[in-house]
């Protein structure tokens, strides 16, 4: 049955494909232009209308400094672009009547619980997927990102002393922690692992044989990219691979341009694989996607960051189960984007017309994908060129500014001649914090190094800034991520709490060292 869906799907989406419109005459050297613009070593896109492969292929290479090619078969993390997945694996299950969305949570994991009972008791399976939680923006993330040791469940165990920063269902703020919940839910319900369901009800009958769960299933030999970062935001650099298997619903696929013309082919075909009406077989129900496709948690629109990006602000945005929902040249818009170390994406849908975008990029930068995705749009869409290379080139330079200006401030209101109030030993120790665990203070060869117990890749060393203010500066440059950490006294000298923020407005959400309350261990404790 899955192979022959398999089969079905795989002749529908690879029918051939229509002459390039006229505005896509010019777009390979659109693409090498945004290449050369936003240095990214390597971009993967394909574009589909009416079931069919408008354009696919790759630009650029693989790592920079070889020569092997990205193409359409190239392997990308697709980052957060799976959470997609994740609530279409949930519909499947809904459709099979195995859970509804309007479960609450701990009837389907009853050791769940949240820092406020009533969050814990009326928490739906919905709720998991549509940023509405309370969490603050990214919380929690340092359980998972960048790698750490926990398993998915002692992560989600962990919830319950991550704080309530918002009132439950109230207002957006993006996490990817409950993603994990939903993980566990998918293998309650299922049986399977996550692994294991996204394999069997999803990869197998789209034909999706290039595509891997996460890092780890990377074979020997796959086609597949390196990332690169900005070290310091400055110079560019491959990153090691991360594997991130603990909270995979959330971000962990790896896919290329070509398997997800399959997946944005069967979301544009309303869940049908193959055929039409009652005989069409099916990935997930008409009414599923629906309601996949409905706001559920409105977000507020802002103002454009540059005048050029004026034509690119939606009329309305939201939330849906785990798709972006909002308007672009008076068509609805299904969306999402993915960051990963090294790699950001974004997969559009504009149902009204049957067009999908797929853009994959091996750097950090979303003005990117951003510039191909809206050229590419405007082709579909017959819209007159605008020229977002410019636009999204003076949106990065006006927000490095912006960067640059905080940072300037932070040097001129610092007093560089004071010195800590304790000796620098008296300072070591094990912190502990309620929902991440312990992070050690050390003495090294340089004087003080910081490492976070559960995440290898969080080993820094201390600078003195100002008074009882360190700057920590993480071994690893390309994570961008370097933090202020300060210690606050009781009247006897005691340190009594270390908070940390970060220290650059450019560092991704997901350091969230802002909601750490490191303490004293009690071993530690003077």
């Amino acid at each position: 049955m899955l192979l022959s869906a398999a089969a079905c799907f795989t002749a529908f989406a690879q029918a051939p494909a229509p002459e390039l419109p006229e505005q896509l005459r010019d777009f390979d050297a659109y693409v090498e232009s945004v290449r050369k613009q936003f240095d990214v070593p390597g971009i993967s896109v394909a574009i589909v209308k009416d079931g069919r492969i408008v354009l696919e292929r790759g630009y650029g290479v693989r790592k920079l400094g070889e020569s092997a090619p990205v193409d359409a078969h190239t392997l990308f993390a697709i980052a957060s672009n799976t959470k997609a997945f994740t609530a279409a694996s949930l519909s499947i299950l809904a459709d099979e009547k195995k859970l509804s969305l309007d479960d609450r949570v701990i009837d389907h994991l009853p050791w769940f619980q949240m820092s406020d009972p009533y969050v814990t008791r009326e928490m739906r399976i919905r709720d998991l997927l549509v940023h509405r939680s309370g969490l603050s923006l990214g919380a929690g993330d340092l359980l998972f990102w960048p790698a750490t040791t926990y398993t998915t469940r002692e992560i989600a165990e962990r919830l319950r002393n991550v704080p309530l920063t918002g009132n439950f269902r109230s207002q957006y703020a993006y996490d990817n922690i409950l993603y994990g919940v939903a993980q566990l839910v998918i293998e309650k319900a299922s049986g399977q692992s996550y692994e294991a369901f996204l394999r069997k009800r999803i990869f197998e009958p789209l034909g999706m044989d290039e595509t891997r769960f996460n890092s780890d299933s990377i074979k020997p030999g796959d086609n597949v990219a390196t990332g690169h970062a900005k070290s310091d935001f400055k110079d560019l650099k491959p990153v090691p691979m991360m594997s991130w298997s603990n909270v995979a619903a959330a971000g962990g696929i790896y896919s290329s341009a070509h398997d997800l013309t399959k997946w944005m082919n069967v979301q544009l075909a309303g869940g049908a694989i193959s055929g039409e009406g009652d005989k069409a077989k099916r990935l997930f129900s008409a009414k599923r996607q629906k309601e996949m496709w409905s706001i559920v948690t409105p977000i507020p629109i802002g103002e454009p960051s540059v005048p050029e990006l004026a034509a690119a602000m939606p009329n309305f945005l939201g939330y849906g189960e785990g798709w972006n929902l909002s308007d672009y040249r008076g068509q609805k818009l299904v969306w999402h984007t993915g960051g990963w170390p090294g790699m950001v994406s974004r997969l559009t849908l504009v149902p009204g017309k049957k067009v999908g975008v797929i853009v994959l990029t091996s750097q950090e930068v979303g003005a990117a994908f951003n510039a191909v995705t809206l050229r590419a749009l405007d082709a579909m869409l017959d819209a007159p060129k605008t020229d977002w290379v410019d636009a999204y080139a003076k949106a990065v330079a006006k927000a490095q500014g912006k960067a640059d200006d905080d940072w300037k401030k932070h040097q001129a209101a610092r007093d560089a001649s004071s010195k800590p109030s304790l000796p620098l030993a008296k300072y070591a120790g094990t912190y502990r914090d309620p929902w991440y665990g312990d992070v050690v203070l050390s003495q090294g060869g340089k004087g003080l190094q910081i490492q976070f117990s559960k995440t290898a890749q969080l080993l820094g060393d201390l600078e003195h800034w100002q008074h009882d203010v360190f700057l920590v500066k993480w071994r690893d440059r390309s994570l961008n991520a370097d933090a202020f950490l300060s210690f606050a006294l009781t009247p006897d000298g005691a340190i009594r709490e270390v908070r940390m923020e970060p220290v650059s407005p450019l560092t991704d959400f997901s350091f969230d060292f802002q909601d750490l309350r490191l303490a004293p261990a009690e071993k530690d404790k003077q």
